[in-house]
């Protein structure tokens, strides 16, 4: 291997390590946010239809599709579980905050952090169960989707595969967060919307950002298939 060969193979090696960190950190930036978010509850014309968390969500399902894409399910599997463990140190920390003494003259913030955070947990259980199926299955379902379409059509596996883990992570979720805090028909209207509006997400945003992604990953990096 001549030098000039080897510059461009540690050069590829060195941008594929960063950007698959900014992706990685992207993701579980995401998902924590999403976390956060999703204590409040967004009701129009009186119906409750999704948690705030909702709006980011399918982005951190397209950046899942593009670490599969690109450094394929293995990698993706270890982004996702270092997730679910930076999920777990936020609502310890988190929990541990709500129970620290304050000043008196601080109660109403004190309060107010307690209600937020103290649902927190609750929040966090059913996103850490929920997210990890989701997704999982989105990743392994653009794998299979790629198997049997041979490569070709990717926006069929994108959106094919966020069919499976939404619908898992969106029913999953609302019930473990929601049941018994929200009516049962609540409950309906928002897997049903939050499934809708993360579908649609998808489709009309994220696919393209994961499509440009992608492709400029795939140029840069000298690959046409993740490992």
């Amino acid at each position: 291997m001549n030098q000039v060969t080897e510059n461009l193979v540690k050069n590829r090696e060195e941008a594929s390590h960063t950007a698959l960190l900014l992706i990685s950190g992207s993701l579980i930036t995401l998902y924590l946010t999403a976390n956060l978010m999703a204590v409040k509850l967004i009701s129009i014309f009186g119906i409750t239809i999704f948690d705030a968390g909702t709006i980011t969500f399918p982005f951190a399902y397209m950046l899942g599709d593009v670490l599969t894409e690109i450094w394929g399910f293995k990698a993706a599997k270890r982004v996702i579980v270092l997730s679910f463990f930076c999920n777990i140190l936020m609502v310890l920390a988190t929990t541990v905050g709500v129970y620290l003494p304050y000043p008196d003259y601080t109660a109403e913030t004190a309060n107010a952090y307690a209600q937020i955070f103290g649902y927190v947990p609750r929040i966090v259980i059913a996103s850490l169960i929920s997210f990890l199926i989701g997704e999982l299955s989105n990743s392994w379902s653009l794998i299979k989707i790629r198997e049997k379409t041979g490569g070709k059509h990717l926006w069929a596996r994108t959106i094919g595969s966020s069919v499976i883990g939404h619908m898992l992570d969106t029913g999953l979720f609302v019930i473990l967060a929601f049941a018994g805090t929200a009516p049962f028909i609540d409950l309906l209207s928002m897997i049903g919307i939050q499934y809708a509006f993360k579908l649609g997400v998808e489709a009309i945003c994220a696919t393209p950002i994961a499509y440009l992604m992608i492709y400029k990953l795939r140029k840069k990096l000298g690959i046409s298939h993740p490992s």
